[in-house]
């Protein structure tokens, strides 16, 4: 029997031993959880129960718990190195349209061939796509922004209030002395083609009513509309426009262009001023934009993935999947630092990053390893002083055995 006691006892720290050592093997890879041993004293029972004088029978292995601690992040320049700062796994599976099958802290992802965003291992991150469908998620490099035909444009000016209506009538946008100032806007059409738009300011001072202005607007030479009434007051303010108090909007077109939409692009002149200063534009905005090619992705704290484009407007191509479950510690190891789900586990809970106790994602960064090096060396000296002891009792046993055969 103490043979027997002494055997359990080299082997429970055998298995010591071996946790601590893959502890410390994997003390830098990503997404890592470090492992212990968790033992049980046994003890020989009879039809009556355990005596109290019956020594104990050895130990045995209970489990090889993992924890899943936070790991720190380490920084990284690739946004597709993602990390978990917070509760959650990433959802893996085998094919992009495919029921999720692993999952893992390890965010170390790249694209494949076709776009997909997937592990070394070559598993597919799972998320919500531009369908809103759990899917594997793709990142589509060569895709093209649409463009956006411009609809608005917010101009603020300072009309100098020095200027009078010039002497040389009618208005002719070719002829400078017909008009007293002039600026422009470069808008788009439909189809993402770029135009000019010129405004005209012609003053009516001193004529009744005073401090008036037109505004005529030209798009590439032709015209898009007016004269445009503009009234204000004897503070310089703009009080009114085409004579609706309160108005500081005008609409022009529609402009008909060959193979795109027509263009009917508002105005909007709010904050502009009269005062005795020179002219100058203060503002000038328009809501549209020409086709742009990709440039990049950022992927943001809620998992949100932005394509960038060069005109400078981003498109949502899915969302990150992150998965909890009721009892971690029941889920099945697969190796590759990646977990599958089990009857222990209980059924997976999918929510985006920050919802549901899921933690936020970190783009740019990994999860390091849990792992305490200092920590495992220290427990690596301990378990090598249990093997070596419970070795020394076999030792001991032996020796009391051979004086028992020795006695004569």
């Amino acid at each position: 029997m103490p043979f027997n006691t002494a055997l359990s006892g080299l082997n429970a720290a055998a298995l010591d031993l071996q946790v601590t050592g893959n502890n410390i093997a994997n003390a830098n890879t990503t997404g890592f959880k470090k492992s212990r041993a968790e033992f049980a004293d046994v003890y020989a029972r009879s039809l009556g129960g355990n005596s109290k004088v019956i020594p104990g029978s050895g130990v045995r292995t209970s489990a090889v718990a993992q924890s899943f601690t936070q790991g720190n992040m380490e920084y990284t320049d690739n946004v597709l190195d993602l990390a978990i700062n917070g509760a959650g796994f990433f959802v893996l599976a085998d094919s992009p349209t495919g029921a999720p099958t692993a999952y893992t802290r390890a965010g170390a992802f790249r694209l494949d061939k076709e776009g997909y965003i997937v592990t070394n291992q070559g598993k597919y991150l799972v998320g919500w796509g531009k369908n809103f469908a759990l899917q594997g998620l793709k990142v589509e490099t060569t895709g093209t922004g649409a463009p956006k035909a411009t609809s608005q444009v917010k101009l603020q000016v300072n009309l100098d209030a020095k200027s009078v209506q010039p002497s040389v009538t009618p208005f002719d946008p070719n002829n400078p002395d017909t008009y007293n100032h002039v600026t422009s806007v470069t808008v788009y059409d439909s189809l993402g083609n770029a135009h000019t738009v010129t405004s005209y300011f012609v003053s009516k001072n001193p004529t009744i009513p005073p401090n008036s202005w037109d505004v005529y607007q030209y798009i590439d030479g032709n015209v898009l509309g007016g004269p445009t009434a503009l009234e204000f007051s004897t503070t310089g303010s703009l009080l009114s426009v085409d004579g609706t108090p309160g108005n500081t909007q005008a609409t022009y077109g529609p402009y008909s262009i060959p193979g795109a939409d027509d263009l009917n692009i508002v105005y909007d002149f709010a904050n502009s001023t009269q005062y005795n200063s020179d002219f100058s534009v203060d503002s000038l905005s328009q809501d549209g934009y020409a086709a742009g090619i990709f440039t990049g992705l950022t992927i943001d704290e809620f998992g949100n993935l932005w394509a960038s484009f060069s005109n400078g407007t981003p498109q949502k191509l899915g969302q990150i999947a992150l998965a909890r479950f009721a009892n971690e510690q029941g889920l099945t190891k697969l190796g590759d630092t990646m977990w599958a789900e089990s009857f222990a586990s209980g059924e997976r809970l999918l929510n985006p990053p920050g919802v549901g106790g899921t933690g936020s994602i970190q783009s740019g960064a990994l999860e390091t390893s849990n792992v305490d090096l200092s920590k495992e060396l220290v427990h690596l000296i301990v378990a090598q002083q249990a093997y070596q002891a419970n070795a020394e009792t076999i030792s001991t046993e032996n020796q009391v055995i051979q004086s028992l055969l020795n006695i004569r």
